[in-house]
């Protein structure tokens, strides 16, 4: 093997291992807005390593309590949609650390029980590492650029029973293995 073809495997070897790192990250962003979204605090707890620290302006603490607050915090809602924009991410070894752009809408009720629609878009700014061949969030502070509370409704389903509705807490039709079954028959 020649030096230039040693240097270009070993580029190549680099360059899988900094994708496959931003694939991980990718997933654990995944993670953590199913796991809000669904309620599923195992599954939002499982983007973060046991030493994180989140601070998300209301309230800052270790990847557990964060974790208890916003299940208690979503919990207290109709529904909620969270969706990923753009990431941008910067691995050096083991660590990285990254901007990912989200929007996302909270069903809420006002004190007068009137559906409103609530949307939030910002950042996360984070740092990752990977250890034990996990890629996850190390430090995150959430950053809101907009916010937008408007009145909602939830009428589509009350017009539309027979619409298939998101779940929470493992009652969303993605959570049910079979949920190809009905569309086949």
């Amino acid at each position: 093997m020649t030096e230039a073809q040693a240097a270009e495997g070993s580029d190549f070897a680099a360059e899988l291992r900094d994708l496959a790192a931003r694939r991980d990250i990718a997933e654990a962003a995944q993670r953590y807005v199913r796991g809000l979204d669904r309620l599923d605090a195992a599954l939002q707890r499982r983007a973060f390593h046991d030493d994180a620290v989140i601070d998300c302006g209301l309230m800052k603490g270790t990847a557990d309590e964060f974790v208890d607050f916003c299940q208690d915090f979503l919990g207290t809602m109709e529904a909620s949609h969270h969706l990923l924009g753009q990431h941008r991410i910067e691995v050096s070894g083991d660590s990285a650390r990254g901007e990912v752009y989200f929007q996302a809408w909270h069903g809420v009720r006002d004190e007068a029980g009137g559906v409103r629609d609530l949307f939030i878009a910002g950042r996360y700014l984070d740092e990752y590492a990977c250890r034990d061949g996990e890629w996850r969030i190390t430090a995150r502070l959430l950053v809101t650029d907009w916010v937008k509370d408007d009145p909602g409704s939830l009428d589509f389903f009350a017009a539309n029973p027979g619409a298939v509705r998101g779940g929470r807490r493992g009652a969303d039709p993605s959570d049910i293995q079979a949920w190809q079954t009905g569309l086949k028959s």
